[in-house]
């Protein structure tokens, strides 16, 4: 069977018991991703950097493609927890990237007033595989990525897209 989508476990994490992402129901879009490890997201605090939480897995998918990552409806009302990027791109060439193989993280912020537990398995957000289209007489770029977030300012010119 050829492979159009889908995760993968990320290098370091073979042996860490990774569940890959589903969907709970015949009509879910989204796939729902879980922690890789316990961690804490500490209450929020002006000027403080949001945590970062391994999911332990990457996503491959067609060239027109790319993974968005959305909150869970349940985070911000039952646990304070918000995306702190809002939402979530993981573009086609992220993945397998040579700064961190394209293992994903979600960026998170806890917006109550004590930490927040989060223990490996529970689900932290949800994935969506979505299509994108390209404007007329778009320039190519010859740039290939360099790392995770912030990265796409950071390409490295190597013609080898």
């Amino acid at each position: 069977m050829e492979r159009v989508r889908g995760f993968e476990v990320a290098k370091g994490f073979e042996q860490a018991g990774i569940n890959m992402p589903v969907r709970k129901t015949k009509y879910s879009a989204g796939y729902d991703v879980e922690a890789a490890e316990d961690c804490v997201v500490p209450a929020f605090k002006a000027g403080q950097a949001p945590t970062l939480v391994k999911t332990g897995i990457k996503a491959y998918m067609p060239e027109d493609e790319y993974l968005m990552l959305c909150n869970r409806s349940s985070n911000p009302k039952k646990k304070g927890l918000i995306l702190a990027n809002s939402v979530g791109v993981i573009d086609k060439d992220y993945f397998n990237n040579n700064s961190n193989e394209g293992h994903i993280f979600i960026c998170l912020q806890n917006e109550g007033d004590k930490p927040f537990i989060i223990n490996k398995g529970d689900k932290i957000c949800q994935g969506i595989f979505v299509k994108y289209l390209k404007v007329d007489d778009e320039d190519v770029i010859l740039n290939k990525r360099c790392g995770g977030i912030g990265s796409t300012s950071k390409e490295e010119n190597n013609g080898d897209n």
